[in-house]
């Protein structure tokens, strides 16, 4: 990133001691550490990398290979999935083209004392030539003893449009073997790794091979329950309808350059999504909130 780019967005939004923003290989990153939490958010992609509440360990993964480049994701944290979740058409980024892009910083402001960023993100000719549609987004992160995330979807354009999205957020466990999801008992599910055959979950969601579930017609709040760490991470949400559980175990983890293969022992995704038939229809001047909170709970 430019120097004066640099310069001029922390004397615009820095704050002493609470925000700053740094480069990090290209990517504008802010730095934020208020009383209740720290937090870590890239502008591209409008990431969130790392959030910790005070006298927590941090909440979020984020892979100790991953890289920091414009034009690439990074592996970790809570990427964004917008307008689509999983593969594309052909020649088409997976989940969408919104992760690798810059975002705008367009706001910063206390509400009590929990800190919200504002980030945006609009249309202009290079993404209408990926998804010819008139849109805005914005992504608002409000950082205190929990974390709330909301994807806020504007149809600026003057067609109906038709997305998928998720909230694809990696949670820091400390034994995957041992780590558990509740919330989702009964709950039909897609198995990406079964070829899509549908199952149903009964019990809790357990952890002993790859897993990629797409759980269907969920509003419903998850808890993991992380004993190797003594806690419990729950994530509620709304604006969603779906729920993907993804750990890629060993052999898919050691095919990512971003991720050390033993890595996959310590990282759960769990997501806030609207994949498949959950599709959101938005018609001119209409807008869609996809939300996740997120907070941490001792065990006793």
């Amino acid at each position: 990133m430019h120097k004066m780019d640099l310069v001029a967005l922390n004397e615009e939004f820095g704050m002493i001691s609470t925000l700053k923003i740094e480069d990090v290989s290209g990517v504008p990153v802010l730095i934020i550490s208020t009383p209740l939490a720290n937090a870590r958010i890239a502008l591209q992609g409008a990431q969130v990398l790392a959030w910790q509440p005070a006298g927590h360990m941090p909440v979020l993964w984020t892979s100790q290979r991953a890289v920091y480049r414009p034009g690439q994701g990074v592996r970790g944290g809570v990427p964004v999935c917008w307008p689509w979740f999983g593969a594309g058409e052909e020649g088409q980024p997976a989940h969408g083209f919104v992760r690798t892009r810059m975002w705008t910083l367009r706001e910063t402001n206390w509400v009590g004392d929990r800190l919200i960023v504002h980030m945006g993100l609009s249309d202009n000719a290079d993404t209408r030539a990926i998804w010819d549609h008139g849109f805005d987004l914005e992504l608002q992160v409000d950082i205190g003893r929990t974390l709330v995330i909301r994807l806020v979807t504007h149809n600026t354009g003057h067609k109906t449009f038709h997305i998928t999205d998720a909230l694809h957020t990696y949670f820091l466990v400390g034994d995957i073997a041992r780590t558990t999801v509740t919330g989702l008992d009964k709950t039909a599910y897609l198995d990406k790794v079964l070829d899509f055959k549908q199952h149903v979950q009964t019990g809790p969601v357990t952890f002993t091979g790859e897993t990629d579930r797409i759980y269907q017609d969920t509003t419903s709040t998850c808890v993991i329950h992380d004993p190797a760490q003594d806690r419990k991470i729950v994530v509620s949400k709304s604006g969603s309808h779906s729920t993907v559980v993804w750990n890629p175990w060993l052999d898919k983890a050691a095919k990512f350059t971003d991720m050390r293969p033993e890595e996959y022992q310590h990282m759960l995704c769990v997501e806030t999504a609207n994949v498949g038939k959950d599709s959101i229809a938005l018609a001119h001047g209409e807008q869609h909130v996809l939300e996740t909170e997120i907070g941490v709970e001792v065990s006793p």
